[in-house]
């Protein structure tokens, strides 16, 4: 009998955070606004503020600091792609589960990734899965994922509104907190 397909990765669905920007926004709508903030005059004039809303999640991010609209667009889905990395969960199934590109950001057990770099929300995304499919067990998860449990709390702590929902859902479950 053949079991060839234990040794290869695993399937599982591309989560909304990892889609190029252009399949992203086909599932969101965009407005532009005014709001209060920087730009004088400018700012009552011109409509530079903007939201993005993710209609399959309901999930909604803005950005209106900046005095240009396309600029403000980009902070919007930034920060939308950071709102659907935890918001948004994922199938995991068994076997070898990691993307490309988290083996091509996980060297030698160091997640190597800076939280302003745009491959982040997805890495994110797929640390966070993994946590949750893990029962919230850090160090399973980063078993799972081949990274140190250490490398794995530093990474998610560099997003600390992810790393508070992650140890609010541990203390639900019983488990003691994280420390960043």
């Amino acid at each position: 009998m053949d079991f060839d397909f234990l040794d290869q990765p695993a399937q599982r669905p591309v989560h909304p955070a990892s889609l190029d920007v252009e399949t992203l926004l086909k599932d969101c709508t965009i407005t532009r606004g005014r709001a209060s903030g920087p730009g004088g005059q400018h700012r009552n004039k011109v409509e530079t503020h903007i939201t993005v809303l993710h209609h399959p999640s309901g999930i909604d991010a803005q950005a209106g600091e900046r005095r240009l609209a396309k600029e403000n667009q980009s902070v919007a889905i930034r920060r939308l792609r950071l709102k659907l990395a935890m918001g948004v969960r994922v199938e995991v199934p068994a076997g070898d589960i990691r993307s490309a590109l988290w083996k091509s950001r996980c060297v030698k057990n160091r997640i190597v990734c800076n939280p302003k770099h745009a491959d982040y929300p997805s890495l994110l995304a797929e640390a966070l899965d993994v946590i949750e499919a893990s029962g919230f067990d850090v160090k399973m998860a980063a078993a799972r994922l081949e990274c140190s449990t250490t490398q794995l709390i530093r990474f998610i702590g560099d997003h600390r509104p992810a790393f508070d929902q992650l140890n609010q859902s541990r203390e639900d479950r019983g488990l003691h907190r994280l420390k960043a």
